[in-house]
């Protein structure tokens, strides 16, 4: 009996794992140029999707990394489906079905089926069609039809209706751009406002300016921290007004720009929703055929990003030299000290946080590179090179909007100052001597400041054993406060 049991329960695990293996690998069959494909059953993506990720297994990275990326596709064919609605060639039964996907996707949902790899050959081909196929599919499930019923809602005919490849993937990138370029910004200004905070608490700290590394003219420690946020709000600044040039975009341009399978007057019918969508003022091009050829746009956004990484790497650098030391360096300001830093040396700490900026800063400037190579090497009246473009454009925006917050909390934050430090470099510095020009002259000054190096002595100790000013002089000329210009 015991036996009996036992095999029937054997009998019946079998016959359910047989179930699921079936159920596992059910699949529909899907057509395409090149042939009969099967797709599992389940999947939202179809036939040319399956072949993008057979022929690109290259990155890992798949559309679906970056969000935005994949909302840019759903606001750029809910614009698309809009503008054919209104000139009359796709019904309002079949637009209803598609704002209704579209508007899912925007919400965030459907996103695992987005899955060719970022990078891919055909100039975007892959991506789009993806978006098609995925699209489709999640109007006809929420139509009530199954997947794959293609006769009801194509993904050619009705999501790519009037569009190419070739103008909906540069729009697409760019509303994607757009769509990120509003969360950099935000986290500029925050860390912009970390450097101004901590520009108003240093304000009292006297310290030395430095050029070429060398002594220059006293400052205060605010006024550095003042300038390194307003250095930040220039490149915010610029940020903002080079995203203009993602503002122009092509739908409508088709193939080449002529506008072939477009119907009349739906490239301006486009623009308009596409701008109600996104919530930006895109605007059609005056010219398709320049504008499906150009790069300008990613050129300009991607010289954006590689200044705003220049001026961060800049700062940092600053930061790393100024907290050098404790013993040995210059050791003004003391940077948050998040682990230990040698595996060998007991007690060091490195500026780990300001080297991960400047990391990420050299990745820009090396994906401005990229895009500038790309921008140039496309041949006649398309660009086969935009896929590295925006591979190469959303990483930065990505590594910068990750590494901006950490640096800022992690970093800037708790930054902390030294200030018998800089009161020792100040009563010590031979700079100094510069506010003494005006009443001893150059080449007395230049005297004082050769002895003051080769004695070890201080300017005012000079000064003073010689005779050459009076303390009330020496108070009016040489009050490092009134020389900074900070005198309340």
């Amino acid at each position: 009996m015991m036996k009996t049991t036992k095999t029937w329960g054997l009998l019946l695990a079998l016959l359910f794992a047989t179930a699921v293996v079936a159920e596992a690998q059910q699949t529909r069959t899907e057509h395409d140029l090149l042939g009969d494909k099967e797709i599992p059953a389940d999947a939202y993506y179809g036939v040319q999707t399956a072949r993008a990720l057979e022929n690109f297994p290259v990155s890992g990275i798949k559309t679906n990394f970056y969000p935005d990326y994949v909302k840019a596709y759903a606001m750029v064919k809910l614009a698309a489906a809009r503008a054919n609605a209104e000139d009359g060639r796709l019904s309002q039964e079949k637009l209803g079905m598609i704002e209704k996907a579209c508007q899912a996707v925007i919400d965030g949902k459907y996103h695992d089926y987005f899955l060719v790899d970022l990078y891919q050959g055909g100039a975007g081909t892959s991506a789009n069609m993806n978006a098609n196929e995925v699209i489709a599919n999640i109007a006809l499930e929420m139509g009530g039809y199954e997947k794959g019923r293609y006769d009801i809602i194509e993904p050619h005919d009705d999501l790519n209706m009037g569009q190419s490849t070739n103008d909906v993937y540069p729009t697409a990138i760019k509303v994607a751009l757009l769509l990120h370029n509003d969360k950099l910004v935000a986290e500029l200004e925050k860390l912009s406002k970390s450097f101004h905070a901590k520009g108003e608490e240093f304000k009292h700290i006297l310290k030395m300016g430095r050029t070429e590394g060398q002594d220059a003219v006293p400052m205060t420690l605010g006024q550095e921290f003042h300038a390194f946020g307003n250095q930040l709000d220039a490149e915010i600044a610029s940020l903002r007004d080079l995203e203009k040039y993602l503002y122009e975009q092509n739908m409508g341009a088709t193939a080449i720009g002529t506008g072939i399978t477009a119907s009349p007057g739906y490239a301006e019918h486009c623009a308009e929703h596409l701008a109600k969508i996104t919530g930006k003022p895109m605007f059609l091009s005056k010219d398709l055929i320049a504008a499906t050829s150009s790069q300008q746009g990613f050129v300009m956004y991607s010289s954006a990003l590689k200044s705003v990484a220049v001026t961060l790497s800049k700062i940092s650098g600053d930061l790393i030299f100024l907290a050098s030391g404790p013993r040995t360096g210059i050791f003004e300001i003391n940077l948050p000290a998040l682990q230990p830093g040698s595996s060998i040396m007991p007690g060091k700490v490195n500026p780990v946080m300001p080297e991960l900026m400047n990391l990420v800063t050299f990745k820009v400037m090396g994906n401005d590179l990229t895009v500038t190579l790309a921008a140039h090497s496309g041949l006649l009246q398309l660009n086969a090179y935009e896929p590295v473009e925006a591979v190469a454009i959303m990483e930065s925006q990505g590594l910068l909007f990750k590494t901006l917050p950490l640096f800022r909390t992690q970093c800037i934050d708790g930054i902390t100052a030294n200030e018998d430090v800089t009161t020792r470099y100040i009563e010590r510095s031979v700079g100094i001597v510069t506010a003494l020009n005006p009443v001893l002259g150059y080449d007395k000054t230049t005297e004082l400041a050769k002895e003051a190096l080769e004695s070890g002595k201080g300017i005012i100790e000079l000064i003073r054993e010689k005779k050459l000013l009076t303390e009330e002089q020496i108070k009016k000329l040489l009050d490092p406060e009134a020389l900074t210009g900070q005198k309340e």
